[in-house]
């Protein structure tokens, strides 16, 4: 395997390429053209084949893919989407983009993520969609309640942009039926450098996607090179991936297999190490069918011991403040009391493929002695 230069293991997270991604972009470049072009066409299908589906479109970010998706679907001002208050507040955002109202909802303690039954807790007249985040990489299967939400007309939008490779059964994330939005940033399993894609439902979801990517215009670029004119049809944004970051996800797409492995055996690593740590929790990414893309735990004085590791510069972090409690959301806060607990107590540790046993044994010990010192200053302060 040849991969670039390690960077310092320390780090919450790193890209990990695999030697070819170089030549790839000089390609690219070389070509002398730089947006939407066969490569990102390319790019589209061999997405759609690794993950068994008919088609991808391919977008210039994870944002941006939940953002026309929820256009594509129809979701606009005056109808609410139930949405997890944990996660990046870039799903909140896209809600917001297309005037529509978010509707947090609580989440599993032990995973992160929705259930059937908190999703239907939150369901209301004004429900138009849910968007189920896939933390960590973790599948969120919704099937028992599939019938019920399809009855009252209220789509289902994955945000797969930790779980790109993950399975939910016997297929891919992606493949289940439903509109799903992938990103492949920096540090994500699979990178682009940028970029993200929509996996529609239908054909004519597909164009609508598109169409939306590309300013509203119908033609495609190799159309509009060939006449004088072009017709644009409706509303648009400049989403579309350029054929470098195209060339970049080409070039690491043949890697998947070892992302898979890498990244599972990782996370199983760290299980281990932590097994006999009292007073951590590790949250479940059911690694199984997932491929991880955090390692995250609950621990008791969280901000004491995120001082105390990064005082050692080893890159702890946070995924992710609750939204329901920012300023920017605070018209739509209400009590979740699994996700604000949550809030306080969660982790992120160093992930990435940088990473060695040594080195995750460097940072479970780290966390062993903090959580000691932490503990020991709580007990002298009461």
């Amino acid at each position: 395997m040849t991969t670039s230069t390690r960077p310092d293991a320390r780090r919450n997270a790193s890209p990990y390429l695999y030697g070819q991604e170089a030549a790839a972009v000089a390609e690219a470049l070389q070509s002398g053209q730089y947006g939407h072009t066969n490569v990102t066409e390319e790019f589209e299908r061999q997405v759609a084949s690794f993950l068994g589906v008919e088609d991808a479109v391919a977008v210039a970010s994870g944002t941006a893919a939940l953002h026309t998706a929820l256009l594509a679907a129809g979701i606009g001002p005056g109808r609410e989407v139930i949405v997890p208050s944990m996660t990046f507040c870039a799903t909140v955002q896209a809600i917001l983009a297309v005037g529509a109202t978010p509707r947090f909802a609580d989440i599993d303690p032990a995973t992160l993520c929705v259930t059937d039954q908190l999703v239907m807790e939150a369901v209301g007249d004004s429900t138009a969609a849910v968007i189920p985040v896939l933390f960590g990489g973790r599948a969120v299967d919704l099937t028992a309640i599939r019938d019920e939400l399809t009855a009252r007309n209220i789509a289902v939008i994955e945000d797969a942009a930790h779980a790109f490779g993950s399975r939910n059964g016997l297929t891919r994330v992606g493949a289940s039926g439903d509109l799903t939005c992938f990103s492949f940033g920096p540090i994500k399993n699979l990178t682009c450098g940028q970029g993200g894609a929509v996996i529609p439902r239908t054909r004519e979801e597909a164009d609508a996607i598109r169409q939306l990517r590309l300013l509203g215009v119908v033609q495609s670029q190799a159309e509009r090179a060939r006449t004088t004119s072009y017709r644009v049809e409706g509303f648009g944004l400049r989403y579309q991936m350029s054929s470098i970051n195209a060339a970049i996800g080409l070039a690491q797409l043949p890697h998947m297999s070892d992302i898979e492995r890498s990244r599972r055996t990782l996370w199983q690593t760290y299980q281990h190490t932590l097994a006999d740590i009292d007073g951590v929790t590790l949250i479940d990414v059911g690694p199984d069918r997932s491929v991880p893309h955090l390692c995250q735990v609950r621990v008791p004085h969280r901000d004491q011991v995120f001082a105390a590791l990064r005082a050692q510069d080893i890159g702890v972090g946070v995924h992710y403040p609750p939204n329901h409690l920012q300023p920017a959301f605070a018209t739509w806060r209400r009590p979740l009391p699994a996700t604000e607990q949550a809030g306080q107590e969660i982790l992120t540790l160093p992930f990435h493929q940088h990473l060695t046993d040594n080195d995750i044994d460097q940072v479970t010990t780290a966390l062993h002695k903090a959580l000691k010192t932490a503990g020991a200053a709580s007990c002298a302060k009461s």
